[in-house]
């Protein structure tokens, strides 16, 4: 069983890890962009945990075979949860409102003729690069070939002058690049244009061309820029007109030089680099697509910055190169009879999206494209970068150079699905990393071969799980990654890939795609636009849990993820749970997120979250049920020091998250005997929210902790030096 079984070290290190580069871990994610995650190497623990017949630690790298077990997963998102219990033969059903979702874990799990994929692949890389090949060359300004590749064109925006009509450059800084991958700083001039590059990033010097000072900082600033013809303060953005792009630098990557050269290849756009623009532009005019899409831009929390920024159709964030290759790829892929390699290749285009598009941000550190999504929203810069579309191969090593193009992403889409045939683990000996085959174990609807051969029943439903019909007693367990309660508006954002790729493969999946947006009333995320609050969520979750049970067998579990930084957002998980009449039997920890990761880093966020564990009936630790936050701060320092075994370093964010899933979990302990689930739900929120107030709050707990104290290893060093082996009850078991 988990509650016995799960070893909170072990698999908070393997988390840790994977969550750092997880297509390292996982390739399989590397299907398409989904967002938040969580670790497979989590879900494979509570699998094994549950269900497995060994020390977790052994039988984690070994090959199992859990045919026979049924799992649901009601919100299966980027579809982790059923990946993992499909790789170890479980049967699965899963069902997600977004069809963005069920489009891409139907992708992720479906057999695929892998030589076939690369052959067709390989067709559509040599016919864009017939066609639009040319519109990615450049001359290289050391030996003058004219066989150099464009790897990244930025683009700065740009505005007329109200005053004097004259276009003004946006430029927010002129630092194109920094000397961490580069021997120097590379700035772009303000008068001339010209790239100089200097050793002194806080003293550039004079322009090597016109003599005119280098700067660090740019005009534009908090939404007004001054026009250098008349003075005129400028301001920006203006809604009534998206803005237009001046391509000022280009990244290159020239084969004949680079053996010779050190870092990176730059240029300042000449004569023939624009007249590809215009070329483009011209050859652009004449088509008249069949599959960009016309679709407005709706309103909406994270779409309402689009249309600040004067965008009101999605194809207006796309320049005319993007879409001369966007549209030739799209009738390319079409054309193919294959309905699963068609279906590949439409999810390749989608996933391309993300870089192909003039949202996309150069990050002066890494040297990189930064695609529209680095960031759970749409970030709108004054700098934008454009990446080669075909892709850069070098041909002496056979390496992918740069990253947003075809050939990028169909790599990785095959590293994905040579994954699902042949799974691994990776595993750590001190500091040597060991891939360890695991045999036996595939990911798939059917084996490797033909049709014919072995089959696992896989049942994806693009639909809400609140209106689910499964057999009572049909499940042996349940894990998801419910939606997170915030403004993270992931119908949002995937309508921007969903607009495109509803064109090829509605056909195909027409229950799926009839809609125009991914967008539903019934999403459980808080959307101010749309008017969700805290007991929408609350109904919602609550309506799928009761689903759930009912179809759970007796004392099988649910568990599933979560976190939060204020406890509010925790209510409606008690009273979910409460409503399905369940018993929070464990709250365990787990990384779950990359630090560093840019939608996070700095804001104070957990990484960790909490897996709850329910049952409808079985038994509970009596040293769990605890009584005071002095008793709580005690276990908190147990799963501290589970977590320390695995590197884990707990923040104060960690603490707070680790604190809230054991609150709630004795709430749901105290408050299930007399439970009405027929009150209101402002009724049921209030009476846990009364719970938590009357018990101790977070602050209360943190005392205890002394989390204002660090020790020099940098850990949180905890007042507590209780124990449950004191108290002698870490083994009893109290009944329900």
């Amino acid at each position: 069983m988990i509650e016995r079984d799960f070893d909170i070290g072990f698999i908070a290190g393997l988390a840790l890890r994977e969550k750092q580069i997880q297509q390292n871990y996982r390739p399989v994610i590397a299907v398409h962009k989904w967002f938040a995650r969580r670790p497979g190497t989590l879900f494979r623990g509570l699998l094994l945990s549950e269900f497995g017949s060994g020390p977790l630690a052994q039988t984690f790298f070994e090959s199992n075979d859990l045919s026979g077990i049924r799992v649901a997963d009601p919100f299966m998102g980027g579809g982790t949860p059923l990946l993992e219990a499909n790789r170890v033969g479980c049967e699965g059903v899963g069902f997600d409102i977004n069809p963005m979702s069920y489009w891409i874990v139907k992708q992720e799990i479906e057999h695929l003729d892998l030589a076939a994929y690369e052959r067709t692949a390989d067709r559509l890389r040599e016919t864009l690069e017939k066609e639009l090949g040319h519109l990615y060359k450049t001359r290289c300004v050391h030996c003058g070939s004219e066989d150099a590749h464009a790897k990244y064109f930025l683009w700065v925006k740009t505005r007329p002058c109200t005053e004097c009509g004259e276009k003004i450059d946006l430029f927010p800084g002129f630092l194109v690049a920094r000397n961490a991958r580069h021997p120097k700083n590379v700035f772009v001039c303000p008068e001339c244009g010209e790239l100089n590059e200097v050793e002194d990033r806080l003293q550039p010097g004079k322009c090597h061309s016109c003599r005119s000072q280098l700067r660090l900082e740019g005009p534009a600033r908090r939404g007004v820029c001054q026009c250098p013809s008349c003075g005129t303060d400028n301001h920006f953005p203006t809604p009534d007109k998206r803005p237009e792009h001046r391509l000022f630098a280009i990244e290159y990557y020239c084969p004949s030089c680079k053996p010779n050269h050190q870092g990176r290849f730059f240029k300042k756009p000449d004569l023939q680099d624009l007249e590809r623009i215009r070329e483009a532009r011209a050859k652009w005019k004449k088509i008249h697509p069949r599959f960009v899409p016309e679709d407005p831009i709706p309103s909406g929390n994270e779409t309402n910055r689009l249309h600040r920024w004067g965008y009101r159709y999605y194809r207006e964030m796309f320049n005319s190169r993007q879409l001369l290759g966007l549209e030739a790829a799209a009738r390319f892929i079409s054309r193919i009879t294959d309905e699963r390699v068609r279906g590949a290749l439409a999810t390749n285009l989608s996933d391309l999206l993300r870089y192909q598009n003039m949202l996309c941000r150069y990050d002066t550190m890494a040297l990189k494209s930064l695609d529209i999504f680095s960031v759970h929203g749409f970030p709108v810069g004054l700098i934008q970068c454009e990446s080669n579309m075909l892709g850069i191969v070098d041909p002496d090593k056979g390496t992918i150079v740069g990253s947003g193009g075809w050939v990028n992403i169909t790599e990785k889409f095959r590293k994905a699905k040579s994954y699902c045939d042949a799974p691994f683990e990776v595993r750590y000996k001190g500091r040597r990393k060991e891939i360890v085959p695991i045999p036996g174990e595939w990911i798939g609807d059917y084996r490797h071969g033909a049709r014919e051969g072995e089959k696992r029943k896989i049942e994806l439903v693009c639909g809400d799980a609140a209106e689910a019909e499964l057999p009572e007693n049909s499940l042996d367990a349940v894990l998801t990654d419910p939606p997170y309660f915030g403004n993270v508006q992931y119908a949002e954002l995937m309508d921007f890939c969903y607009v495109w790729l509803r064109r090829l493969v509605a056909k195909d999946v027409p229950s799926a795609f009839m809609q125009s947006s991914t967008r539903r009333p019934e999403e459980l995320t808080v959307n101010e636009d749309m008017g969700r609050d805290l007991e929408h969520f609350t109904d919602g979750l609550s309506t799928v849990f009761r689903k759930m049970a009912r179809a759970l067998k007796p004392g099988a579990p649910l568990a599933f993820t979560y976190h939060h930084n204020d406890i509010a957002a925790y209510l409606p998980v008690a009273v979910a749970i409460l409503d399905a009449g369940l018993t929070c039997t464990a709250s365990l920890p787990c990384p779950a997120e990359m630090g560093a990761s840019i939608h996070i880093n700095g804001t104070g966020s957990s990484i960790v979250d909490t897996v709850f564990v329910c049952r409808s009936t079985g038994w509970i630790s009596k040293g769990d049920l605890v009584e005071t936050p002095r008793e709580v701060a005690v276990l908190v320092k147990r799963d501290v020091e589970a977590l320390e075994t695995g590197g884990v370093k707990p923040t104060e964010g960690d603490l707070r998250c680790i604190v809230y899933g054991h609150l709630i979990r004795l709430a749901i302990w105290d408050l299930r005997q007399g439970w009405n689930s027929a009150s209101g739900t402002g009724e049921k929120l209030s009476k846990v929210e009364a719970w938590l107030h009357e018990f101790g709050s977070w602050e209360e707990v943190r005392r205890c902790l002394d989390v204002d104290t660090r020790t020099n290893t940098g850990q949180w060093r905890l007042a507590c030096d209780e124990s449950m082996a004191k108290c002698g009850m870490e083994h009893a078991k109290v009944s329900f």
